[in-house]
């Protein structure tokens, strides 16, 4: 059944009729054959046979064709794969739209009732059929796979359903409906029954769980009949030739998300998501899985004495096989059992009866279907749990849940607290039996062999993570006894080092480390080696011998981006450039506060802690800086080591720092990298008014007044894009508010610079406003001395 549309949809109908019926002419032959494909008008998509894992298995599917990454949006014969598309054909027959297989066998068809003879396939996505009528009586945006394409009317007939796996398009456990009767909302379900997110009700201008609909967005949002049977969604673009590419699509993992296209990184962009905590996905890590990262890197393990049972499936990220019992596990009345602490959690069968903790345990051990007990000492009741443990996650303290206790069999190797104080208590009971000295020795001992088996278990995290411990000796090798410096930053001198294998590093020696103890030091380390990002500089290794404490990173070839900001040197950087820098720089600061699992503030966001590799990709370096080094000294190094201009106002004011200071940083970075000149100069002729003396204060009043193109650097003439030049003159000034409050975040930051929310005329500060004021009336007085100073 066709989808409800608007007046203006069918007008739109009407054209789009006109068009295919002025070039495409009735088919009689086969319309794909092989690997031949069906292209739209403008070439936005593209229909035929594909394989998403380059295997055996191929299906008839669209995806966009006007970019490089393969990105299907429709597939038709997801549950009928064909093995040879070399002989496979599509056809008009009977009417309809059919799949042979090198047999001459349907494999599927579509499944209109008049007979069509003419197909086509839109620029929005939408593969059609029309009859001699030149009536539609069947299109792909009725029955979608995964994705919801703009223009798509969704409605109470539609679903998505998830992928089974990145590899296998056939239908998975996850589908999106939209629900007007029952909850006058969109849910996210599990295998059609468990609902684990609801948009919220509508509230006719966004839905009550979806805050993000009241901004401004690149789309126009309609919900039409709501709480009626009749009811549909749908979305579309205020100016098509100004879209960028763009789907709502369900993941394999339960996650619903909205890609947007970005031709500055020449790849995709998660704009939106949910659920925001990957944990609240039912059944995501499968049966007996654990979900322990709610951001999504690496979102679940196997409960205690389980190993996953499909490795392959682990490894690219799908969970849903969950996990099976230790091929070593033989039930034995000598079990043992975890602790795995207040846990939520299903299970598909339970015994319940009263009882104390040990009754809890004997009972289990008495049964070997039993996989494990939970205990409520307030009642003191018992649960014997059967069949399986389902969506596992850790609880905090407080919250709705149960201290679960898992069988493990009797080798499994059990430490926790209360058995580590009991092993102490014993050590005490005997050594008090003993003489002093021997006591003593123990002890010696005690602490001699606990130390080597820290050092044992720090060197095996430092080997996971990846991160190389080099000696003082060989990076002062490496650096020529740190004889070429780079640069002197907040944190120390940069050198520059090249290693055996002839790779070059820039390795920095800390000045007045905060974390004095090695074992604080490493563990520091350990965090920041975890932040990997292509917007970050990636961490190599580091050197902790005696108070020598260095640094070492990958060498950016093209350096620091101050290091172009030098209005008479003829090194500048063109305006993609520019653009491809502000972005990617804005992602970096993003990950930092928003994608790891603690937020890291940064408190030094300046041109020269932006470097840019050999393609001019931004990396920001010195992240974690702050925690490494302690917060007072990130302070004394910003205000005293050149970067004054960069301080956000609650610096100055004694506040405490929020990841809005970074946030004031990157505004006045983003004028720099819009202006090519520095914020603050010293050498600035005292003729000049005040307002130009102290640019962000001239430029953030020529942006209020709409007057953005006075604010780009001159050397690029007119060779620029001047709406992205409008925006990003905004974005900074945004971001550099005097109150926290009004500053946007780094995740809505990076969205305000890719142009996929409105960027408003932002106000003039008012510091700055009431700076250039009072710099007027000192400067007009003889022998007065600016200091502009924000």
């Amino acid at each position: 059944m066709a989808s409800k549309t608007s007046i203006s949809e069918i007008l739109a109908g009407f054209f789009h009729l006109f068009f295919y019926f002025s070039t495409v002419s009735a088919l009689s032959g086969a319309i794909i054959a092989g690997n031949s494909t069906l292209k739209s008008r403008n070439g936005t998509f593209e229909l035929g046979f594909f394989s998403p894992n380059g295997g055996s298995l191929w299906y008839l599917g669209i995806w966009y064709g006007a970019i490089p990454i393969k990105t299907y949006v429709w597939v038709a014969n997801r549950e009928n794969p064909i093995k040879d598309p070399s002989s496979a054909t599509v056809k008009l027959m009977a009417g309809k739209l059919t799949i042979f297989d090198s047999g001459n066998n349907s494999i599927w068809a579509t499944t209109n009732h008049d007979k069509a003879s003419r197909t086509g396939l839109f620029d929005t996505g939408n593969l059609v059929l029309f009859n001699r009528k030149r009536e539609l009586v069947w299109q792909s945006f009725d029955y979608p796979t995964d994705s919801w394409l703009p223009e798509m009317n969704f409605t109470v007939n539609h679903s998505l359903v998830s992928w089974e796996s990145p590899t296998n398009p056939a239908a998975g456990k996850y589908i999106f409906r939209l629900k007007p009767l029952e909850y006058g909302q969109f849910v996210l379900l599990y295998e059609d029954r468990e609902v684990y997110w609801t948009s919220g009700k509508w509230n006719r201008n966004s839905f009550s769980g979806i805050p993000e609909m009241t901004v401004k967005y690149i789309y126009d949002f309609r919900f039409m009949n709501a709480y009626t049977p009749n009811a549909y969604f749908v979305y579309t673009e205020p100016d098509p030739n100004l879209r960028p590419f763009s789907r709502f699509y369900i993941d394999f993992s339960g996650v619903m998300k909205q890609q947007t296209w970005s031709s500055q990184i020449n790849n995709w962009y998660m704009f939106w998501s949910r659920p925001e905590n990957h944990c609240d996905v039912y059944g995501i890590c499968g049966k007996n899985g654990f979900c322990i990262d709610p951001s999504g890197r690496k979102t679940c393990s196997c409960m205690a004495g389980f190993s996953p049972e499909k490795i392959s499936g682990w490894d690219s990220g799908d969970y849903s096989d969950g996990c099976i019992r230790d091929h070593s596990f033989e039930c034995s009345e000598n079990d043992k059992f975890v602790d795995m602490g207040l846990m939520a959690f299903s299970s598909k069968a339970t015994v319940s009866f009263s009882g104390d903790p040990k009754t809890c345990r004997e009972s289990c051990l008495r049964n070997c279907s039993c996989l494990g007990f939970t205990y409520s000492e307030d009642i003191a009741f018992c649960e014997n749990l059967y069949g399986g443990f389902f969506n596992v996650k850790n609880l905090t303290s407080g919250s709705p849940g149960k201290v679960l206790s898992v069988k493990v069999s009797q080798d499994f190797y059990i430490t926790s607290g209360e058995n580590c104080r009991k092993t102490s208590r014993t050590l005490i009971a005997g050594l008090c039996a003993l003489s002093l000295v021997m006591a003593g020795a123990l002890i010696l001992q005690a602490i001699i062999w606990k130390r080597r088996r820290s050092k044992r278990r720090r060197m095996a995290d430092i080997s996971a993570s990846g991160l190389r411990v080099f000696s003082y000796k060989e990076l002062d090798t490496a650096t020529r006894g740190f004889s070429e410096k780079l640069g002197h930053g907040g944190f120390g001198v940069v050198f520059r080092g090249v290693l055996p294998d002839s790779s070059q590093v820039a390795v920095k020696r800390l000045e007045k480390p905060g974390v004095s103890g090695e074992k604080e030091f490493i563990n520091e380390i350990l965090t920041i080696g975890t932040l990997q990002h292509v917007n970050l500089v990636r961490l190599r290794g580091f050197c902790s011998e005696n108070l020598n404490r260095l640094l070492v990173y990958d060498f950016m070839v093209n350096g620091p981006l101050s290091s172009y900001f030098n209005q008479e040197s003829t090194k500048t950087l063109d305006w993609e450039t520019r653009f491809k820098i502000a972005l990617g720089s804005a992602r970096g600061i993003a990950y930092l506060h928003e994608e790891c699992r603690d937020t890291v503030i940064h408190c030094d966001i300046k041109p020269e802690n932006i470097l840019l590799d050999h393609d001019f990709t931004a990396k920001v370096s010195d992240f974690g800086m702050a925690k490494l080094l302690g917060r007072e000294f990130s302070r004394v190094a910003t205000t005293t080591r050149g970067t004054r201009g960069y301080l956000a106002p609650e610096w100055i004011a004694g506040l405490p720092i929020t990841s809005k200071a970074d946030v004031y940083s990157y505004g006045m970075t983003l004028l720099e990298i819009v202006s090519g000149r520095r914020n603050l100069q010293s050498d600035f002729p005292v003729s000049l008014p005040a307002k130009e003396w102290c640019f962000p204060a001239w430029a953030s009043e020529r942006v209020a007044e709409g007057e953005e193109g006075a604010v780009v650097d001159g050397r690029l003439g007119s060779v620029f894009d001047r709406a992205e030049a409008e925006r990003l003159c905004r974005v900074a000034v945004w971001c550099i508010q005097d109150e926290e409050k009004e500053r946007p975040a780094m995740g809505d930051v990076v969205k305000m610079v890719q142009g996929t929310v409105e960027v408003r005329v932002p106000p003039q500060p008012r510091s700055l406003k009431a700076l250039v004021a009072e710099e007027e009336v000192v400067r007009g007085s003889p022998g007065s001395e600016s200091s502009c100073s924000v």
